[in-house]
This record gives C-alpha cells, sequence and structure tokens, in this order.
C-alpha cells in the first residue's frame, strides 16, 4: 500500500527527468522501464564518507524525487538489503563494501520550508546547516543545535542526533519514511522510542521528511547562538581532516573524550588512522588509511580505555558492510 502524500507536505518532486541509465552493470536489481534516477553498479563510496576510505556498493540508486524512489523500492520489494546515505559523516564503510543497495538522497530531498505554529518542514537529505540557517531566517527558536551536527535529517532522526544539550527527541513532531517494500509511511516522535543515539526505525527505512518543532525567536539571537556553536565546534574538533564526528557514545557519567586520553590514546595510530590530538574521542584519517585501520584503531582504544577504567566504551559511528 503507498500513502498520498498528505496536504501539507510541499511537493518536492523534481519533475520529469531523463530515463534511468544504469551504469556499470550487466542486469539491474529491478526493471529500470520508467525510473528516472540513476543506478550505478559496484559504486566506490570512499569518495561520498567523511572518512575517505572504504569499499564499494553492490548498487547505488539516487532517485529523481519521492516517486521514483517509491517506485524503485516497490519494484524491489525487500529482495535486497536497503541502506540510506547521506553526507557519510559519522560512518565507516568497510573495505569489503556494502551489499544490496545504497539509497543516496540528492537534491530533491534537500528542501526545508518553514511551517505554521513555528514548525519547519525538512526533506530527508537536507543538512543540519540548512535546517538552521532556515530556522533563524524565519525567526524559529529551538533548532540552533542542527547547526553543530555535521549530517542530513534523515541520519538525525534515525539516530536522535544531538549536540549542546538537545536532541531530535526534543524537536521532531513527525517523519515520512519509505519502507523496504515501497510503502510510505508517517510515524509520530513517540512511535520512535527514542534512547540517547537510537530509535525504533526500522532497518532499510528511508526517511524522506520530517517535521520540527521551534518557537518563536529573534533571527539575531538565534543568529548569535548559531555562530557560537559554530565556533565551539571550530575550536574543539578536527574539522578539517578527514574523520567521522564523535566516535563513541558518552556512558552514563562519563565523558568518552575524557575516558580516552585517561587512557593513554591521545595520538594513538594503527597504519594512517589516528586518535585526534585535539578531541579524542574523533578518528582521523591522516593518508591512506583503510576501514580496517579506522575500526581497528577504535577497537584498541575501546580495549584500552576498559583496561583503565573498566568502563565499555559504546560505538557512536556507524560501521557498515563487509569486513
Amino acid at each position: 500500500m503507498r500513502m498520498e502524500q498528505p496536504d501539507d507536505v510541499p511537493n518536492w518532486d523534481s519533475g520529469m527527468a531523463p530515463d534511468c541509465e544504469v551504469e556499470g552493470a550487466v542486469e539491474a536489481p529491478v526493471a529500470i522501464d520508467g525510473l528516472r534516477g540513476s543506478l550505478t553498479r559496484d559504486a566506490p563510496l570512499a569518495k561520498l564518507v567523511w572518512f575517505k576510505a572504504g569499499g564499494h556498493a553492490d548498487w547505488l540508486f539516487e532517485p529523481a524525487d519521492l516517486d521514483d524512489l517509491i517506485v524503485f523500492l516497490e519494484r524491489l520489494d525487500g529482495e535486497l538489503p536497503v541502506m540510506a546515505l547521506g553526507l557519510g559523516s559519522n560512518l565507516i564503510v568497510r573495505d569489503g563494501g556494502v551489499p544490496g543497495v545504497v539509497i543516496r538522497l540528492g537534491k530533491p530531498f534537500a528542501k526545508v520550508e518553514a511551517g505554521e505554529d513555528h514548525t519547519l518542514v525538512c526533506g530527508g537529505g537536507a543538512s543540519g546547516i540548512l535546517v538552521s540557517s532556515t530556522a533563524r531566517d524565519a525567526g524559529i527558536a529551538g533548532l540552533e543545535f542542527l547547526r553543530g551536527i555535521p549530517g542530513t535529517v534523515g541520519g538525525f532522526v534515525r539516530m536522535n542526533g544531538g549536540a549542546y544539550g538537545r536532541e531530535v527527541a526534543d524537536v521532531l513532531i513527525d517523519c515520512d519514511l519509505v519502507m523496504t517494500d515501497g510503502n510510505l509511511m508517517r510515524l509520530e516522535a513517540r512511535e520512535l522510542d527514542y534512547t540517547y543515539r537510537h530509535s525504533a526505525l526500522p532497518p532499510g527505512a528511508v526517511v524522506v521528511r520530517a517535521r520540527f518543532q521551534g518557537e518563536p525567536g529573534d533571527p539575531d539571537t538565534i543568529g548569535a547562538e548559531m555562530d557560537r556553536i559554530a565556533q565551539a565546534r571550530e575550536d574543539s574538533q578536527p574539522l578539517r581532516t578527514r574523520t567521522g564526528g564523535s566516535t563513541f557514545k558518552n556512558p552514563e557519567g562519563y565523558k568518552a573524550w575524557q575516558l580516552v586520553d585517561q587512557a593513554g590514546c591521545r595520538g594513538l595510530t594503527m597504519g594512517d588512522a589516528q586518535v585526534s590530538e585535539k578531541h579524542t574521542n574523533f578518528l582521523i584519517n591522516t593518508g591512506d588509511a583503510t576501514s580496517a585501520e579506522i575500526e581497528g584503531l577504535g577497537e584498541e582504544v575501546k580495549r584500552r580505555v576498559y583496561q583503565h577504567s573498566g568502563v565499555e566504551l559504546e560505538w557512536e559511528i556507524q560501521r557498515v558492510g563487509r569486513p
């Protein structure tokens, strides 16, 4: 069953596009007649993720619009695993590549519009910077923290993204997602069972829209807070390196970076992977690190932290694909 697009959701379809062309493929996983996006076999993913490391996707589909995505997934009908990819932050793609289909949402899914009662309607591919900037321009406060999270709305919703004392669970009203069989569903925030950096979103579901609740605010005040957040990130995090954001979740009662530092891991290396000297909860690729080196370094940090403090760190970075 397909849910009709509700009246309160802007029509963000990009219009007609050329028929889908399959790059590098002998046989596509679905019939491509009528599809208008881009379908690529054995697609390299390293260039699409912040670490600039990792293998290929068996298939990469970049839909032309929402209808195109629905038709593709209807035809796929759950026959292959599906993974949504945003900006590629907070992600390790293992060197063996990602099985099944990777869905990458482009510009048709990256729009943000102010709604009624100080709400924002955001495409699943919209960045945190665009969301917070649109909120500022519309005089909507309470979403400034999204300026400090690298990634897109789809990832924020799935992982309950948060920073600077707030998280998506505090502002999400509802979201629309396309299931692996092409069914379009709407879930309210309470149905996602949010906990720290976790939600109950089904695996493979692609978040295509989210609605956030803000409050009245002064654009200048909102902008000043966004600038403060941006400067705090610049001062404390290795933003201009190939990294994946915060590596480990903060254990209850602790700061992950302090545990890593106290265990003597600042600057620790494995091949070209390194624990950042600037912020010890960040791993960086200093040259040609493989994903195995990056993940292996993270596991070694976990081991040393447990040996030193007895605290078991949990990965915040998502690790996907074949070893």
